[in-house]
Protein backbone atom coordinates (compact mmCIF):
# COMPACT_ATOMS: atom_id res chain seq x y z
CA UNK A 1 0.00 0.00 0.00
CA UNK A 2 1.13 3.19 -0.94
CA UNK A 3 1.82 6.20 1.82
CA UNK A 4 2.41 9.98 1.01
CA UNK A 5 4.29 11.52 4.06
CA UNK A 6 4.16 15.21 4.24
CA UNK A 7 6.46 16.53 6.94
CA UNK A 8 9.43 19.20 6.40
CA UNK A 9 11.72 17.85 9.46
CA UNK A 10 14.35 15.75 7.88
CA UNK A 11 14.73 13.87 11.01
CA UNK A 12 10.85 12.70 11.60
CA UNK A 13 10.64 12.26 7.80
CA UNK A 14 13.40 10.30 7.67
CA UNK A 15 11.99 8.14 10.51
CA UNK A 16 8.37 7.84 9.35
CA UNK A 17 9.80 6.71 5.67
CA UNK A 18 12.04 4.14 7.83
CA UNK A 19 9.44 2.82 10.36
CA UNK A 20 6.55 2.51 7.58
CA UNK A 21 8.24 1.17 4.98
CA UNK A 22 9.41 -1.42 7.65
CA UNK A 23 6.01 -1.72 8.26
CA UNK A 24 4.91 -2.76 4.81
CA UNK A 25 3.85 0.39 3.04
CA UNK A 26 5.38 2.44 -0.26
CA UNK A 27 6.26 5.17 1.04
CA UNK A 28 6.91 9.21 -1.08
CA UNK A 29 7.60 11.36 1.25
CA UNK A 30 7.52 15.27 0.54
CA UNK A 31 8.52 18.37 2.23
CA UNK A 32 5.50 20.77 1.46
CA UNK A 33 2.43 21.03 0.68
CA UNK A 34 2.26 22.23 -2.67
CA UNK A 35 5.09 19.31 -3.64
CA UNK A 36 2.17 16.66 -2.08
CA UNK A 37 -0.80 18.33 -4.31
CA UNK A 38 1.42 18.44 -7.54
CA UNK A 39 1.85 14.63 -6.36
CA UNK A 40 -1.85 13.40 -5.64
CA UNK A 41 -3.34 13.99 -8.90
CA UNK A 42 -0.97 11.34 -10.08
CA UNK A 43 -0.07 8.98 -8.21
CA UNK A 44 -2.92 6.35 -6.54
CA UNK A 45 -1.84 6.40 -2.37
CA UNK A 46 -3.65 4.51 0.14
CA UNK A 47 -3.66 7.56 2.98
CA UNK A 48 -1.49 10.42 3.35
CA UNK A 49 0.54 11.63 6.73
CA UNK A 50 0.03 15.30 6.78
CA UNK A 51 1.92 17.75 8.94
CA UNK A 52 -0.09 20.93 9.99
CA UNK A 53 2.84 23.61 10.70
CA UNK A 54 4.31 23.08 6.87
CA UNK A 55 6.22 26.06 4.90
CA UNK A 56 4.38 28.27 2.51
CA UNK A 57 0.79 26.09 1.81
CA UNK A 58 -0.10 24.76 5.37
CA UNK A 59 -1.11 21.03 6.35
CA UNK A 60 -4.54 22.64 7.03
CA UNK A 61 -4.96 24.22 3.11
CA UNK A 62 -3.64 21.55 1.87
CA UNK A 63 -6.24 19.52 3.71
CA UNK A 64 -9.02 21.92 2.33
CA UNK A 65 -7.75 21.84 -1.09
CA UNK A 66 -7.80 18.29 -1.55
CA UNK A 67 -12.09 17.76 0.08
CA UNK A 68 -12.68 20.72 -2.21
CA UNK A 69 -11.66 19.22 -5.50
CA UNK A 70 -13.93 15.90 -4.23
CA UNK A 71 -10.62 13.84 -2.96
CA UNK A 72 -11.67 11.41 0.01
CA UNK A 73 -7.96 10.03 0.35
CA UNK A 74 -7.98 9.03 4.05
CA UNK A 75 -5.56 11.43 5.98
CA UNK A 76 -4.16 11.32 8.94
CA UNK A 77 -2.82 14.67 10.47
CA UNK A 78 0.48 14.05 12.39
CA UNK A 79 1.71 17.22 14.12
CA UNK A 80 3.31 18.69 17.46
CA UNK A 81 -0.03 20.97 18.01
CA UNK A 82 -1.79 19.82 21.02
CA UNK A 83 -4.86 22.33 21.26
CA UNK A 84 -8.41 21.24 21.17
CA UNK A 85 -8.66 23.97 18.69
CA UNK A 86 -6.02 21.99 16.77
CA UNK A 87 -7.94 18.93 16.55
CA UNK A 88 -11.29 20.52 15.78
CA UNK A 89 -9.69 22.44 13.24
CA UNK A 90 -8.32 19.27 11.37
CA UNK A 91 -11.35 17.31 11.44
CA UNK A 92 -13.71 20.30 10.53
CA UNK A 93 -11.03 20.32 7.67
CA UNK A 94 -11.52 17.28 6.64
CA UNK A 95 -8.83 14.84 8.40
CA UNK A 96 -9.95 11.72 9.27
CA UNK A 97 -7.47 11.02 12.32
CA UNK A 98 -5.38 13.01 14.57
CA UNK A 99 -2.43 12.25 16.31
CA UNK A 100 0.71 14.25 17.85
CA UNK A 101 4.32 13.53 17.05
CA UNK A 102 5.22 12.26 20.69
CA UNK A 103 2.84 9.03 19.63
CA UNK A 104 3.99 5.66 19.60
CA UNK A 105 4.99 4.61 16.11
CA UNK A 106 2.78 1.31 16.98
CA UNK A 107 0.16 3.36 17.42
CA UNK A 108 0.10 5.65 13.79
CA UNK A 109 0.78 2.56 12.17
CA UNK A 110 -2.07 0.94 13.36
CA UNK A 111 -4.25 3.92 12.37
CA UNK A 112 -3.08 4.11 9.63
CA UNK A 113 -3.92 0.55 8.67
CA UNK A 114 -7.84 1.05 10.11
CA UNK A 115 -7.96 4.25 8.44
CA UNK A 116 -6.80 2.34 4.84
CA UNK A 117 -9.05 -0.98 6.02
CA UNK A 118 -12.64 1.53 6.58
CA UNK A 119 -11.80 3.57 3.45
CA UNK A 120 -11.62 0.37 1.03
CA UNK A 121 -8.74 1.59 -0.74
CA UNK A 122 -6.58 -1.93 0.41
CA UNK A 123 -6.18 -4.69 -2.04
CA UNK A 124 -4.25 -8.02 -2.22
CA UNK A 125 -3.90 -10.63 0.25
CA UNK A 126 -2.48 -10.85 4.12
CA UNK A 127 -0.33 -14.84 4.55
CA UNK A 128 0.57 -16.00 7.78
CA UNK A 129 1.70 -19.59 7.84
CA UNK A 130 -1.38 -21.83 7.00
CA UNK A 131 -3.70 -18.57 7.28
CA UNK A 132 -4.35 -16.80 3.97
CA UNK A 133 -6.46 -13.51 4.08
CA UNK A 134 -7.99 -12.16 0.30
CA UNK A 135 -8.68 -8.58 1.18
CA UNK A 136 -10.27 -7.94 -2.08
CA UNK A 137 -12.62 -11.25 -1.72
CA UNK A 138 -13.02 -10.85 2.20
CA UNK A 139 -12.35 -14.58 2.41
CA UNK A 140 -10.50 -16.16 4.77
CA UNK A 141 -8.42 -19.85 3.88
CA UNK A 142 -7.03 -22.20 6.50
CA UNK A 143 -4.61 -24.42 4.59
CA UNK A 144 -6.40 -24.00 1.44
CA UNK A 145 -9.89 -24.89 2.96
CA UNK A 146 -11.78 -21.97 2.87
CA UNK A 147 -13.56 -20.88 6.45
CA UNK A 148 -16.63 -19.03 6.99
CA UNK A 149 -16.30 -15.48 9.63
CA UNK A 150 -18.24 -12.57 9.73
CA UNK A 151 -17.00 -9.00 8.88
CA UNK A 152 -16.16 -8.38 12.61
CA UNK A 153 -14.48 -11.87 12.94
CA UNK A 154 -12.48 -10.94 9.29
CA UNK A 155 -11.33 -7.83 10.71
CA UNK A 156 -9.88 -9.07 13.67
CA UNK A 157 -8.16 -10.93 11.97
CA UNK A 158 -6.60 -8.93 9.63
CA UNK A 159 -5.56 -6.97 12.21
CA UNK A 160 -3.69 -9.65 14.03
CA UNK A 161 -2.23 -10.62 11.05
CA UNK A 162 -1.19 -7.44 9.70
CA UNK A 163 0.86 -7.50 13.82
CA UNK A 164 1.81 -10.65 13.32
CA UNK A 165 4.42 -11.34 15.92
CA UNK A 166 3.44 -8.56 18.21
CA UNK A 167 0.78 -8.30 21.15
CA UNK A 168 -2.26 -5.93 20.10
CA UNK A 169 -4.43 -4.71 23.23
CA UNK A 170 -7.88 -4.67 23.24
CA UNK A 171 -8.01 -0.88 23.11
CA UNK A 172 -6.15 -1.45 19.65
CA UNK A 173 -8.26 -4.38 18.79
CA UNK A 174 -11.43 -2.45 19.59
CA UNK A 175 -10.00 0.95 17.66
CA UNK A 176 -8.81 -0.69 14.61
CA UNK A 177 -12.51 -2.18 14.29
CA UNK A 178 -14.92 0.55 15.72
CA UNK A 179 -12.40 3.78 15.32
CA UNK A 180 -11.99 6.45 17.75
CA UNK A 181 -14.22 7.83 20.55
CA UNK A 182 -16.57 5.09 19.66
CA UNK A 183 -18.68 3.22 22.52
CA UNK A 184 -18.45 -0.43 22.03
CA UNK A 185 -19.83 -3.53 24.21
CA UNK A 186 -17.04 -4.22 26.60
CA UNK A 187 -16.74 -7.90 25.64
CA UNK A 188 -17.00 -7.52 21.82
CA UNK A 189 -13.28 -8.28 21.08
CA UNK A 190 -13.13 -11.20 23.69
CA UNK A 191 -16.20 -12.55 21.08
CA UNK A 192 -14.64 -12.70 18.46
CA UNK A 193 -11.67 -14.01 19.33
CA UNK A 194 -13.65 -16.65 20.73
CA UNK A 195 -15.56 -17.40 17.51
CA UNK A 196 -11.80 -17.27 15.70
CA UNK A 197 -10.62 -19.90 18.26
CA UNK A 198 -13.66 -22.25 17.27
CA UNK A 199 -13.19 -21.56 13.57
CA UNK A 200 -9.97 -21.76 12.74
CA UNK A 201 -8.35 -23.80 15.84
CA UNK A 202 -7.82 -22.97 19.70
CA UNK A 203 -4.04 -22.59 19.53
CA UNK A 204 -4.14 -19.80 16.78
CA UNK A 205 -4.67 -17.17 18.26
CA UNK A 206 -3.05 -16.61 21.63
CA UNK A 207 -3.73 -14.61 25.06
CA UNK A 208 -0.67 -12.67 26.73
CA UNK A 209 -2.17 -12.65 30.40
CA UNK A 210 -3.01 -8.83 31.18
CA UNK A 211 -1.98 -7.30 28.10
CA UNK A 212 -3.48 -8.36 25.02
CA UNK A 213 -3.55 -11.23 22.24
CA UNK A 214 -1.45 -11.99 19.29
CA UNK A 215 -0.82 -14.44 16.20
CA UNK A 216 2.77 -15.83 15.86
CA UNK A 217 4.48 -14.73 12.16
CA UNK A 218 4.70 -18.89 11.64
CA UNK A 219 0.98 -19.51 13.12
CA UNK A 220 -0.24 -23.04 12.73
Amino acid sequence: MRLLIVEDDSLLGGGLRAALGKAGFAVTWVRDGKAALDLLPAQDFAAMVLDIGLPGLSGLDVLRQLRAAGNSLPVLMLTARDTTRDKVLSLESGADDYLLKTADMEELIARLRALIRRSGRAVGSLTVGDLTLDLDAHTVCKAGEAVSVSKREFDVLRTLMEGAGRVLTRGQLEQSLYGVNRQVDSNAVEVHIHNLRVKLGATILKTVRGVGYTISRSSA
